[in-house]
């Protein structure tokens, strides 16, 4: 024993070593697993050597799925650099340089992700080509690319030139030294080396999240006119502090500057729930300041997403390719509003000037202003800046070459230092970084130095101050307490029919502060008071399932029990600071009887509990769109009703009761249960199930319309997020057999010129694999080997074309896919040895089904669900032409 060392870094983060390979494996890589690394001692600075050097991992395993628990699970990124630059892989005559690339392990798809998103995260928009479909104006696009190529040392690498990438499969893998892989399950591995085995699951176990490697405090965010409250002055390194971000409170709203890792444990530590965000602005995408953004699609609103057309496209790319979505599915989670750069844009009040600032991606810097007394107050953001001296040598008079014009210096070096009240600072140093030392004489009232992992030296400290996580300042102070706006627009939606005027008498009972982790109220208690959630987060644990649920705010405590003179049958508990109205039972009782509302409030609870209790529908989802999804649910006990397409396609379905089969062929695939939905590809792609379903006895399933839920982000992403997990199971399953090769109605993806490519394709793949089972002779395995990849090439070609004529946004993703797979059947053809042995048979057959049945039930339904919509959109428009 001893020729393996696994140690558990945090939730699904593990670092497996092979001292005797000279093998280090990062296994799971979710936000902050560089932290987690330095805080743990994996990595570790080397004092005696000659020049910086650090310890750390040469591999990373990926996670099988992109997002887990509404959080990223593979952000390469930062480990990535990790190695490159902090271990010297990449340094020209480094120690750490031993010719040796860092290592990707994990399945094709995510391994094609991170391929693209380290791409974006390095350079953002690409090309001329671009920064001009961003914008750009071609003068504008030409001296972005200048700029990029000199912080790109005069060259836009590919990815594939710094790594090394190896696809992990069912099959025994060699990694290298001795040290073999193979897949068990998803996202579970076993590793060998020398007679030892060890195995890795990356899944999140129930109740896990992945964590932050620091520990915040709580803190109460008042709700003034306008203030900063400091979020982050860290750097993606500071294991001590979340990265640079600021929280901006404008009359009583909450808006996010930047969303980095681990948000929303910041937003709880600051009694912030997620649906009380109002937007966020986007200074870039880097990893330490873009890796919170699915955190924000898991509100019940779409929060506003506020950046100029660059960073915007550069941060949707980004998004894009780590999610392998299509680039239009952001407006499904965000409502966008472009910032016009170098000028004032007002929203609501509240003024933003964004400016183009010189870094490797597209970056801007922020400066905020509000109307009072008779001026403005100010606050200025400015993250990932560049030191004066990083400009100065940037500058060069041949236009053509890289590097930035003395006039871009001066105007950029201008708007850094443009006074505010208040202005935040990026005081990392280095090449992107800037530096204390250029604000020396800003005329500022307030600098705030952030973006470092250390403190800040003397010199410094004569220059700026510092801002503890949770401390405010305050600009403007209210003299208004917004919470009751937010108190009567939440009981509107709970209430819908009744007049406002009903609401004072709710309004004016006492607001109370219970402070986290404070138990609301017990399971078996007497129910005094209902709660009435306005701000900060709450959950409830049932005691008979042993499962714990989130509540947002907007949502009601006890007010069912208390309603009906029962007991608690739950322990609600505060996760954060929380502000709620404190009801007095009896008068809510009284309340509800006036207005008759006892029974239409009873009808819904039920329902709403149902939502509650459901992975789908609990979270962040408040009482009022709950009430709302409820009232248009039905539930029904008709089995024949539900296996009829034509009834259900329009609808999600919520098992109430009973246990629903998901089957493939004759085989079980899975099993679900009360909570869990069915029919997501209904709402996902438009298209039938691929599965049959088999129902127990006495099954009732509850059918939502699929219209009830559009506008929700969080049931939208987890939606997607069971249709790929269900999807990347299918593709591991033991459980093929050659009927699936067979086409199904339920395969089609609705474009019948591509249906019969498919029928084509799965007929050679059936054709192929009957000849290996029968061993036919080398001339005729090659002749359908052949036949096979010719097809392939004019299947994907004409794909290729309809992606052209219908705009469709992923199409550079797709077709370096596409690519791929044609590489990889000549592969096969290259490799097959005769007699083929029924090991490498096996492996052939694996590759031919999931390779196939994939492309068509889940690359090919991506683009077919984009290309249909556009068709249909295209078709209403003409038809509202013609009628005009």
């Amino acid at each position: 024993m001893g020729r393996i060392i696994k140690s558990k870094l945090a939730n699904g983060v593990f670092w497996l070593e092979f001292p005797g390979a000279d093998l280090r494996i990062l296994c799971g890589c979710p936000a902050d697993s560089v932290k987690h690394m330095m805080k743990r001692g994996v990595i570790l600075q080397n004092e005696a050597s000659p020049v910086f050097l650090e310890s750390g991992p040469n591999a990373i395993l990926l996670s099988d799925l992109s997002v887990q628990k509404g959080s990223f699970s593979n952000l390469g990124e930062f480990p990535v650099l990790q190695m490159l630059y902090r271990q010297g892989m990449i340094l020209p005559d480094h120690p750490g340089n031993t010719g040796v690339k860092p290592l990707l392990i994990g399945h094709p798809d995510q391994l094609s992700a991170q391929i693209q998103y380290i791409y974006r995260g390095n350079y953002g928009l690409a090309s001329e080509r671009e920064l001009m479909n961003a914008g750009a104006s071609p003068e504008q696009a030409k001296e972005l690319m200048r700029l990029k190529l000199k912080f790109a040392f005069g060259q836009i690498a590919n990815p594939k030139e710094l790594l090394d990438s190896l696809v992990v499969d069912s099959a025994i893998t060699s990694i290298r030294n001795g040290v073999t892989v193979r897949r068990l399950d998803v996202n579970i591995f076993e590793f060998s080396y020398e007679n030892e085995s060890v195995q890795i699951d990356l899944n999140l176990a129930e109740g896990e999240q992945y964590m932050p490697s620091y520990t915040l405090g709580h803190f109460q965010v008042a709700r003034e006119y306008f203030s900063v409250v400091h979020s982050g002055e860290g750097d993606g390194w500071d294991i001590e502090r979340p990265s640079m971000a600021s929280l901006l409170t404008f009359q009583g709203r909450i808006y996010l500057i930047d969303v980095g890792p681990n948000i929303e444990t910041t937003l709880k530590s600051l009694g912030v729930d997620i649906s009380e965000v109002e937007g966020v602005f986007m200074t870039h995408c880097h990893d330490d300041h873009f890796a919170g953004l699915p955190t924000l699609i898991r509100s019940d609103h779409r929060i506003k997403f506020f950046a100029t057309p660059l960073v915007r496209h550069a941060t949707v790319k980004k998004l894009s390719a780590l999610m392998g979505l299509d680039e239009s599915r952001f407006n499904q989670f965000f409502n966008v509003y472009d910032l016009c750069e170098g000028t004032w844009n007002d929203i609501g009040g509240l003024e933003i000037k964004p400016v183009n600032s010189p870094h490797p991606m597209e970056t801007s810097i922020l400066y905020f202003r509000t109307q009072w007394g008779g001026g403005y107050k100010t606050y200025g953001h400015l993250a990932d800046i560049a030191a004066f001296d990083v400009l100065d040598a940037m500058i060069t008079t041949d236009e053509n070459a890289p590097g930035i014009s003395q006039e871009f210096c001066d105007q950029v070096k201008q708007a850094y230092l443009e006074p505010c009240d208040i202005k935040k600072v990026d005081n990392g140093g280095g090449m992107i970084h800037g530096q204390a030392k250029d604000f020396t004489d800003d005329q500022s009232s307030k600098i705030i130095f952030a973006h470092t992992a250390r403190a800040l030296n003397e010199d410094e400290r004569l220059i700026g101050s510092g801002a503890p996580f949770g401390t405010e300042d305050i600009l403007i102070p209210s003299n208004h307490d917004y919470m009751f706006g937010s108190a009567l627009k939440s009981l509107e939606s709970f209430f819908p029919d009744l007049p406002q005027n009903q609401f004072r008498l709710l309004l004016n009972h006492e607001i109370v502060t219970i402070n986290p982790e404070e138990i609301i109220l017990k399971a078996g208690d007497k129910i005094d008071n209902a709660y009435f959630i306005l701000s900060g987060t709450t959950e409830i644990l049932d005691p008979i399932s042993n499962k714990t649920h989130r509540m947002s705010a907007g949502s009601f405590i006890g007010d069912m029990h208390g309603l009906c003179d029962a007991l608690s049958s739950e322990t609600y508990r505060a996760i954060s600071f929380v502000k709620a109205l404190k009801l007095p039972i009896q008068m809510y009782r009284e309340f509800v009887n006036r207005n008759d509302s006892f029974s239409a409030i009873a009808a819904l609870a039920e329902k709403r509990e149902l939502l509650q209790k459901s992975w789908l529908f609990g979270g962040s989802i408040s009482d009022g769109i709950k009430n709302a999804i409820a009232a248009s649910m039905h539930l029904t006990k008709d089995i024949n009703d539900l296996h009829d397409y034509s009834l259900t396609q329009n609808y999600i379905g919520l098992i109430k009761e009973g246990q629903v089969t998901l089957k493939l062929g004759e085989n079980d695939f899975l099993t679900l249960s009360p909570g869990d939905s069915l029919f997501e590809d209904h709402a996902v792609y438009k298209m039938k199930s691929i599965f049959t379903l088999a129902f127990s006895p006495n099954c009732s399933v509850a059918l939502i319309p699929v219209s009830a839920i559009q506008e929700i982000p969080i049931v939208q992403w987890k939606l997607l997020e069971t249709v790929t997990r269900q999807m990347r199971a299918l593709s591991n399953s033991r459980l093929w057999d050659e009927s699936l090769l067979i086409w199904r109605d339920t395969y089609s993806v609705g474009i019948p010129e591509m249906d019969a490519h498919h029928k084509r394709l799965l007929e050679l793949t059936k054709g192929l694999i009957h000849a290996l089972g029968v061993q036919k002779p080398q001339e005729d395995m090659t002749r359908l080997i052949e036949d096979l990849m010719e097809y392939t090439s004019f299947h994907f070609a004409r794909e290729e074309e309809i992606f052209v004529e219908s705009g469709y946004s992923e199409a550079a993703s797709h077709m370096d896919t596409h690519a791929k797979l044609v590489g990889q059947v000549g592969e096969l053809k290259r490799n097959c040895r005769f007699p083929i042995s029924e090991k490498d048979a096996e492996e052939i057959h694996t590759f031919l089904k999931r390779w196939i049945l994939m492309h068509i039930l889940l690359e090919d339904r991506k683009y077919a669900s984009y290309i249909l919509g556009r068709r249909s959109t295209n078709a209403n428009a003409q038809g509202i032409t013609q009628k005009r």
